[in-house]
């Protein structure tokens, strides 16, 4: 049995007060499923700012494709993605993934797969954690997976709904087990999430300005 086990009322109550704070949100940032993938590996451990910077400067080169990717020396590549930190890893990472797509045939046809076995298959890519690959599967391939990142986990923490100690693994599976396995709803759920971080649930919260403020344990004390 999961510990983590919201109910769908829980979730869309959230859902429903940001909504409402923010109007709807748009998330992942990208001119092509290919660079969502890309920026997928670039904004590990960093904030999407230098993300773009790393971004503008692999535009610039026109190097936002696979066949480009793949044609440049991981030194280069660790040259442009600098803006992003963690460069020379983050370069070996992104050749593996794109040599990974090479042989899949691509993000389309790895796409045409089960869900679950194209989860696997982007898991078995070193550098690839669940985080990487689900934003790859929903944003990229059209994929009904909830991602689940540090504001998604500080905000069930702070209402109530999680304790701290559940895996990824946990807390994606009771987002999917109690809504509607619809890609729009978890790619604007996301999106909120991330507006909300922003405005109110920060690491140190601004509760007086908060949406949510009256179902938040950390408020209410409950």
């Amino acid at each position: 049995m999961r510990d983590f086990s919201p109910t769908r009322s829980q979730l869309l109550a959230l859902y429903h007060g940001m909504l409402d704070a923010y109007g709807p949100q748009q998330w992942w940032p990208a001119d092509s499923p290919f660079e969502v993938a890309v920026g997928a590996i670039l904004t590990q451990n960093t904030n999407w700012s230098n993300v773009e910077r790393a971004l503008d400067r692999l535009r610039a080169e026109e190097a936002l494709s696979l066949p480009a990717l793949l044609g440049m020396p991981v030194e280069r590549l660790a040259e442009l993605i600098r803006p992003s930190g963690y460069y020379n890893i983050k370069a070996r990472r992104l050749r593996g993934l794109c040599e990974f797509l090479e042989r899949v045939g691509g993000l389309e046809r790895l796409g045409r797969q089960p869900l679950e076995e194209a989860r696997v298959a982007l898991l078995s890519v070193k550098g690839v954690g669940p985080e990487t690959a689900d934003d790859i599967l929903l944003y990229a391939m059209d994929l009904p997976v909830f991602v689940i990142d540090a504001y998604t986990r500080r905000l069930l923490i702070r209402h109530g709904l999680a304790g701290g100690s559940e895996d990824y693994e946990e807390l994606r599976a009771g987002f999917e087990w109690a809504l509607p396995a619809d890609v729009d709803l978890f790619r604007r759920y996301h999106a909120l999430i991330v507006e909300h971080a922003k405005a109110a649930c920060r690491k140190s919260p601004a509760c007086v300005t908060c949406c949510l403020q009256s179902g938040c344990a950390q408020l209410t004390g409950r």
